[in-house]
């Protein structure tokens, strides 16, 4: 996603009275692009939190939900090697850390909370 881009729902632009992004006719497209990247997020912790976003709008997206995914979609496909590295030999630390933000959430004013955790100095899990 670009930065400082923030999405919004229906009922939030039909309050402000900002009518210029359309609901999508054909929402299954979406909630199906939407799927497959949550999937892609067990490889791909890079995505989280777009994907995460992006869900949250799963029952009436707009446009620019839609081009917003498809952007997801042109940045795995210009790094498809990346994803969960491994080294190899023994590791026995298992680290995590966790913070969160709060209030921060532009629709909701819900807290956002992130976490890694990393087995040596390799990434596991991260949101």
């Amino acid at each position: 996603m670009e930065l400082n881009h923030k999405l919004t729902t229906v009922d939030y632009d039909n309050y402000v009275g900002k009518t210029n992004d359309a609901q999508l006719e054909e929402i299954g497209t979406y909630q199906r692009l939407v799927g497959k990247l949550l999937y892609l997020t067990i490889t791909r912790h890079v995505i989280c939190f777009v994907v995460q976003v992006l869900s949250q709008f799963i029952h009436l997206p707009k446009r620019s939900h839609m081009d917003a995914a498809l952007r997801v979609v042109r940045y795995i496909k210009r790094a498809p090697g990346l994803g969960i590295l491994l080294r190899k030999g023994e590791t026995q630390v298992l680290t995590g850390f966790c913070d969160s933000n709060w209030a921060s959430c532009f629709n909701t004013k819900r807290s956002v909370t992130g976490y890694v955790i990393k087995l040596a100095d390799s990434l596991l899990s991260w949101k």
